[in-house]
């Protein structure tokens, strides 16, 4: 399973660093988007074809999606490039009605996009298929309906697990058991300490949280450009003994 970074910025894009967006690839398969925030359809053009790819989302906050009606328009009306077929897409439930509304006409309107994609919602701890890799969801701890994913490539047995956005949660380490590689957010950076509850976590509590599940190698992410990213992986350092990673736009890595 290959990994590409098409954009790791926490809570907003940054120069040179779109939000949250992640492609997998597994041999034989078709890519899939694991999150799609602004600024990722320009970065996925670089690395596949934006017709050909299924999508995940962990959750639907504007820094995770909002590049999704313009995936549609190139789905729909690329001259040379249109999608020929339906994709998967797996997201909570209400997905329909809240992506619907970003690329409808009118103000109360739903674009029905089911010409194009083939939606399931997740059920918490039910694995889905899409492409080369199954798909666990657990429920995350956030202000909207929210899931840390644990993915599994079926050919190799390997796991990448992805925190999404959450509070520090058990959830979020039996997702990440024994991965191989676990990306996770370090949104407040160095310490959560005075921070808002059951949002985020720190560089600390990710490298707990990798220590906890006893991954191979923890892969920060989300993280603003407010905050200093070296404190992030130095706290996170301090807790879990493996190698710890900054994730950066354009990174690829073989899981």
């Amino acid at each position: 399973m290959k990994l590409d970074i098409l954009g790791c910025s926490g809570s907003l894009a940054a120069p040179g660093n779109p939000a949250s967006g992640y492609l997998l690839h597994s041999a034989g398969h078709r890519p899939v988007i694991m999150d799609f925030g602004p600024g990722c359809l320009a970065a996925l053009q670089q690395v596949a074809d934006p017709s050909t790819a299924h999508v995940v989302f962990s959750h639907l906050h504007a820094d995770h999606c909002m590049d999704f009606p313009s995936l549609l328009v190139w789905r729909r009306y690329h001259p040379q490039q249109p999608a020929t077929a339906r994709n998967t897409l797996i997201a909570p439930g209400f997905a329909p009605d809240r992506l619907g509304r970003l690329s409808a006409d009118e103000p109360d309107g739903v674009d029905d996009f089911s010409d194009t994609f083939d939606f399931s919602p997740w059920i918490p701890a039910v694995s889905q298929r899409v492409g080369g890799l199954t798909i666990t969801p657990r429920p995350a701890v956030h202000p909207t309906e929210a899931y840390c994913l644990r993915v599994e490539e079926q050919s190799t047995g390997k796991v990448l697990a992805y925190s999404g956005d959450t509070d520090y949660t058990r959830n979020c380490v039996a997702a990440a058991r024994g991965a191989d590689v676990f990306l996770c957010e370090a949104t407040w950076g160095a310490s959560s300490e005075g921070k808002v509850a059951d949002m985020h976590v720190s560089g600390r509590e990710a490298g707990i949280m990798a220590r906890e599940a006893g991954v191979k190698h923890l892969l920060l992410v989300h993280i603003p450009p407010w905050v200093d990213p070296g404190e992030a992986k130095t706290a996170a350092e301090k807790q879990f003994p493996g190698p710890v990673t900054l994730a950066v736009p354009g990174m690829s890595l073989t899981v």
